[in-house]
């Protein structure tokens, strides 16, 4: 078993603008947290929203099945409750409605006592120019280092 889980959403930070960035709980069953600790999980499609009684949720988010589940184990794709205290719930459903942001998980990660947490990113999408932004800082940089590496050496 790994010690540090920390799984990233690759895509977040080139799809989206993230504006700020909140730590949620997340409420998980027994089976899904031990396919967490194993690593077996999957935020690259997933987003939040809320719900009628204004309690935010996780979708799209893949927990593979627990190996040792039997028939027990949980759905992959379950919608998960996220926790957050209710003056950040308010302000984050105050952001969407109005504004039309969107709400992304950033990464999960277990913390130093042993509980599931994600972090999420309140966002704005990017246009296809912005993306061809990011990819050509994203290449010069890489080209720079090379450069600088190869002086050095």
């Amino acid at each position: 078993m790994q010690k540090n889980i920390n799984i990233k959403n690759k895509r977040a930070r080139f799809d989206f603008e993230i504006l700020d960035t909140y730590t949620a709980g997340i409420v998980l069953g027994g089976t899904e947290i031990k396919s967490i600790r194993l690593g077996k999980a999957n935020l690259s499609q997933s987003f939040c929203e809320f719900n009628d009684k204004g309690e935010l949720f996780v979708v799209n988010m893949q927990v593979d099945e627990y190996s040792h589940g039997s028939y027990y184990n949980h759905k992959p794709k379950a919608e998960r409750k996220l926790l957050l205290n209710k003056r950040e719930l308010k302000k984050l459903r105050k952001e969407v409605t109005t504004t039309g942001f969107t709400i992304i998980p950033l990464n999960l990660f277990i913390n130093d006592r042993g509980l599931a947490k994600v972090n999420i990113g309140l966002a704005k999408g990017k246009k296809l120019y912005d993306k061809r932004e990011t990819i050509k800082d994203r290449d010069s940089k890489r080209s720079l280092d090379r450069v600088k590496k190869s002086f050095n050496d």
